[in-house]
C-alpha cells in the first residue's frame, strides 16, 4: 500500500447557499490536513482530494454524512505522494465548464457500469465518443474511440455534426472521470441522438475496477502527476514526443508560461529544450525553471490554507459591498 491517496468524484444536487457550503467545506479540509481542488456551485460538488489514507477516509465520511451527497461515488487510487501542494474550494456557476443547455439532473445518458462497458468494447454496433480535450486523448484513449479536435466541453457544439449520422447507433461516451459525461450525453439526447449511454466512474474507475483492458496510452489527470496508468491487461504507449517524435507518454507543460501547451515530451528532449516545446519557447524570457516534470505551481509565499478561506471571505464581502453602492 502507498502512503497517500486521490480521490476522484463529483456529484449533481442542488446546493442552495453554495458560499455558506464552500467556507465550511474548507475549513474541514484545513482541519483535516486535506490538499486539492473542489468547486461548489448551485448544481453540486466536484472534486480531487490528496492525503493520507486516514484523512482521506475523514474526508469521503464527511461528504456522504450530508444527504444531498449520499449517493456520492469516490475513485480512490494510492499515491507514492500528496497529489497537490495547495488547497483551493471555489465557489462557480458550473462544477465543469460547458455553457451546454442541459441538466444531467433532469435527463442524462444511461450510466454503463464499469464490467458493462467492458462487455460493450468488442460490439461493432457500438460507437464509443472520447468527450475530453484534445491534449487529454492525445496521451491516451480507448480503442477505436472518436475524438474531437476540441480544448474544453464548450466546444461540443461545434463538433456534433462529426458525429450525426451516428445518431440512431448506440453511442457510448466516455471521459475521466464521469462528470463531463453528464452534461454531453445528455446534449447528445437534445440533439436527436436516440441510444446514449456514458461509462459511469469514467476511465479511472473501469481501469481500477476492470483492468483498463483496451484503453491505450495514459490517462491525463489535473493534478501533479499528470498522467497515470490505467490498462494492466493489455498497455501500449500511442503518443510521441513533440519534439523527436519517438514514442512517448511523458506528459509536460511548456515552460514557457504564455504558452503552457499540455505536450509529449520525452525525458531527453525536456532537458534539451530546458521545458520547452519550440526554440521560440526556449528563447522566451517567460521561461520558467524546468525541474524535469513539467509541472508548474504559482508560488505562494508562506502559503496557508485557512488565510486562503479568509481572502476567499474577504473578497466576497468587497464584492456584496460593492454591489449594494452600485443599486443605492
Amino acid at each position: 500500500m502507498k502512503p497517500y491517496k486521490v480521490i476522484l468524484y463529483y456529484y449533481y444536487t442542488t446546493i442552495a447557499d453554495p458560499d455558506a457550503y464552500r467556507d465550511e467545506h474548507h475549513l474541514f479540509c484545513v482541519e483535516n490536513n486535506l490538499l486539492g481542488r473542489i468547486i461548489v456551485a448551485p448544481e453540486g460538488l466536484n472534486g480531487t482530494v490528496s492525503g493520507t489514507p486516514e484523512q482521506c477516509e475523514a474526508y469521503m465520511n464527511y461528504v456522504r454524512s450530508d444527504a444531498r451527497f449520499a449517493g456520492v461515488q469516490f475513485k480512490v487510487e494510492e499515491s507514492d505522494h500528496i497529489a497537490f501542494q495547495k488547497l483551493h474550494v471555489r465557489v462557480k456557476e458550473e462544477i465543469v465548464n460547458s455553457d451546454l443547455p442541459v441538466n444531467p439532473l433532469v435527463r442524462t445518458g444511461k450510466h454503463l457500469e464499469p464490467a458493462d462497458f467492458k462487455k460493450l468494447l468488442n460490439d461493432p454496433d457500438v460507437v464509443l465518443v472520447d468527450m475530453r480535450s484534445d491534449y487529454e486523448h492525445e496521451v491516451g484513449k480507448f480503442k477505436g474511440a472518436i475524438t474531437f479536435d476540441m480544448h474544453n466541453l464548450r466546444e461540443l457544439p461545434d463538433h456534433v455534426h462529426e458525429i450525426a449520422h451516428l445518431k440512431d447507433k448506440k453511442v457510448v461516451t466516455y471521459c475521466t472521470g464521469g462528470i463531463k459525461c453528464e452534461k454531453a450525453s445528455a446534449y447528445l439526447l437534445d440533439q436527436g441522438f436516440t441510444d446514449v449511454y456514458q461509462l459511469h466512474g469514467g476511465i479511472i474507475r473501469y481501469g481500477l475496477e476492470e483492468g483498463g483492458e483496451n484503453f491505450d496510452g495514459k490517462c491525463y489527470v489535473f493534478d501533479n502527476r499528470i498522467t497515470v496508468d490505467v490498462n494492466s491487461v493489455n498497455p501500449t504507449v500511442i503518443s510521441k514526443c513533440h519534439i523527436c517524435e519517438e514514442p512517448c507518454d511523458r506528459m509536460v507543460n511548456c515552460a514557457n508560461a504564455e504558452c503552457n501547451n499540455h505536450l509529449p515530451i520525452c525525458e531527453k528532449c525536456g532537458w534539451e529544450m530546458e521545458g520547452t516545446c519550440s526554440a521560440e519557447c526556449k528563447s522566451h524570457p517567460g521561461k520558467r525553471t524546468y525541474d524535469g516534470t513539467g509541472y508548474y505551481v504559482v508560488n505562494s509565499n508562506n502559503y496557508n490554507p485557512l488565510q486562503g478561506l479568509k481572502s476567499q471571505q474577504k473578497n466576497i464581502k468587497k464584492m456584496k459591498l460593492a454591489l449594494k453602492t452600485e443599486s443605492a
